[in-house]
């Protein structure tokens, strides 16, 4: 609590820069916001019956997931979490928990914190609920940055939560092959979970889909963290 007043606080005093056109905006401008493109239809991911993200990972969404994912700003955490609660308006069904995947031990050290979780709290706070910890990860290299082979089985997920008869929304940042996705719901289900629906940040559009306008190149002086 103490750290959100203190960031609001900062963001007043002293307003970050919009990745899309450099003004001062927090986390973006409003023209910039409304240049974002939605999600791209997504493919059916196993176990998981409804899923749905905000935009499509490229661009200026890119950039604020590497602003949560990599720089823990967390406005642009509350800003992304609004908008990914109103697309789970649209879940056909009711759900009775919202948890998040995991990041890798490798990755929390070295962030001081888990960016899944803040998120899910995130979206969890504007769909008036509380987030609960279901997932914990084993072993293994972070997802981000290695090839699609070694993805396709996802990370080692095991569940640490009472899901048995529960219909649970699991979210996470971004969406490319959906093995994440599908990792974490066979655990769920493997636990008893009634239904898993998933919502995302971003999804990865396929090259198809991908717009020739989307290329981001941060404005001159502006650093842009790797993802």
């Amino acid at each position: 609590m103490l750290r959100a007043l203190s960031d609001d606080l900062l963001s007043v005093l002293l307003p970050g820069r919009c990745p899309g056109c450099g003004q001062r905006a927090e986390p973006v401008c409003a023209e910039c916001a409304a240049s974002m493109r939605a999600a791209p239809r997504g493919r059916a991911v196993p176990g998981v019956t409804w899923s749905a993200a905000a935009f499509a990972y490229e661009g200026v969404a890119r950039e604020l997931v590497a602003r949560v994912k990599y720089r823990n700003e967390r406005v642009a955490v509350r800003w992304l979490g609004a908008r990914l609660a109103r697309c789970c308006a649209d879940a056909p069904v009711s759900f009775d928990a919202v948890t998040w995947i995991p990041a890798s031990a490798r990755r929390r050290v070295a962030r001081g914190v888990d960016h899944g979780a803040l998120i899910a709290s995130a979206v969890a706070a504007e769909l008036g609920c509380r987030p609960e910890r279901l997932l914990a990860r084993d072993g293994g290299p972070p997802q981000t940055g290695l090839a699609a082979e070694a993805r396709r089985g996802g990370p080692a997920l095991r569940g640490v939560g009472r899901v048995a008869g529960r219909t649970v929304l699991v979210v996470d940042d971004v969406v490319t092959t959906g093995a994440t996705l599908a990792a974490a719901a066979r655990v769920l289900r493997g636990g008893g979970a009634r239904d898993v629906l998933a919502a995302t940040v971003a999804r990865t559009p396929r090259p198809a889909d991908r717009s020739p306008a989307a290329a981001y190149t941060p404005p001159h002086g502006l650093d842009r963290g790797a993802h």
